[in-house]
């Protein structure tokens, strides 16, 4: 029964949004049963922000605002004992560096594990699904790109905007309408058709969307990899 006090710690920030924090609650919890069978589940220390707080900030283009209030999370996680750190969200991961610096504990960086899932793979090219700051900035991209992988994002402005305002107005609000996954399917058949050989659900939100019966190429569920990866983290 040793492996009980030997599990490590997972510290999460979340509510970035609530329902992705869901499904990293449900997926660690799994994942550990998985591995260690009978009735185990994940040690788990939740801090979840005020996300209309972030959202705004966000929009607003504050990060040194968001940055503050994620780096005392981070510090609040550590001090009640969490081992590593997962930040819920890709988007926010734009601060990852910032977060780190401010503690001890590692942070599991989801372009990271999400990279060395791609390469796995052994593909060359993939396109990037999310907000418009994780499909434009280069935080997300270039960690697939130290890996030597491509990344492309839509081409149409429109499908950038309307992505980027269906995460924030409709699936950060628990609504999930089918003709906004219709519109996500043609987008993602329109960039295999370009040439992705697979497709990056880089935002927490999508894969509750988006699952891979809806592409004909692999599809990568960031909370998936994020919440595997950490698991992995406190079992060795």
């Amino acid at each position: 029964m040793l492996y009980f006090y030997n599990m490590k710690t997972i510290g999460i920030i979340g509510g970035l949004t609530w329902l992705s924090t869901l499904d990293y609650y449900r997926l660690l919890n799994e994942m550990m049963n998985d591995k260690l069978g009978g009735v185990s589940s994940a040690k788990i220390i939740l801090y979840s922000v005020e996300f209309a707080e972030i959202k705004t900030l966000t929009q607003a283009g504050q990060w040194d605002g968001i940055a503050a209030i994620m780096c005392n999370a981070a510090q609040k996680l550590e001090k009640a004992g969490a081992d590593c750190l997962l930040i819920g969200a890709n988007t926010m991961h734009k601060i990852a560096d910032e977060i780190q610096a401010s503690v001890k504990i590692p942070v599991i960086h989801i372009a990271e594990e999400t990279a060395k899932e791609v390469s796995l793979k052994q593909l060359k090219t993939v396109a990037l699904l999310g907000t418009k700051y994780t499909m434009q900035l280069d935080f997300y991209k270039s960690k697939l790109q130290d890996k030597n992988i491509s990344v492309m994002i839509p081409d149409d402005e429109a499908d950038i905007e309307f992505m980027n305002d269906a995460i924030y107005n409709e699936m950060g609000k628990g609504i999930f309408l089918p003709e906004t996954k219709e519109r996500f399917i043609k987008i993602i058949d329109a960039l295999i058709k370009r040439g992705a050989e697979g497709i990056i659900l880089g935002c927490t939100e999508i894969p509750i969307l988006i699952k891979q019966e809806d592409s004909s190429v692999a599809v990568f569920d960031t909370t998936d990899i994020h919440a595997r990866a950490a698991v992995t983290f406190a079992l060795n």
